[in-house]
């Protein structure tokens, strides 16, 4: 039987939503998965995320994109959408917060495997589109992780 909220000790869901300032991973929470014994795939969209230039301080706007393999922990939705908030107030040039991103959710879940692309509006006449993977070392999904860097566009 799934946990609860509370025995996972999950403190975003279901509570008043606290705002953060600026770039803030604390925010993020795991609970465990309750499918371990297949793999399958988790996606995240969101379409509205912010930064800021870090020379400029003008905002940037993006759709990132989070696609993982989860193992024994799991990204809270929540906790997630209030970490890609705290982005708001952040100077990171958009390939910094692609990396940043996955390696925030690689400390957080040690996911099987994790892609995080953004794709950023123009500005100036160019659009930017991020791509960084990671899949676990040893295992098929370091070979799925070089296969889907190798054919990205």
């Amino acid at each position: 039987m799934p946990k609860s909220r509370k025995e996972e000790g999950l403190k975003a869901l279901g509570h008043e939503t606290a705002y953060s300032k600026g770039y803030d991973p604390s925010v993020l929470e795991a609970f465990e998965n309750q499918h371990q014994d297949n793999d399958y795939w988790v996606r995240f969209n969101c379409p509205e995320f912010t930064t800021l230039c870090p020379i400029t301080g003008q905002p940037d706007f993006a759709e990132i994109r989070i696609s993982y393999v989860p193992d024994v922990r799991m990204v809270e939705s929540k906790s997630l959408k209030l970490y890609l908030f705290s982005f708001r107030n952040h100077g990171g040039f958009h390939e910094d917060c692609v990396n940043v991103i996955m390696k925030d959710l690689i400390k957080l879940m040690d996911p099987k495997y994790i892609e995080v692309t953004g794709f950023f509006v123009p500005r100036g006449g160019i659009s930017i589109h991020p791509y960084a993977n990671y899949g676990r070392p040893g295992t098929k999904f370091e070979r799925l992780a070089e296969q889907r860097f190798a054919t990205h566009e």
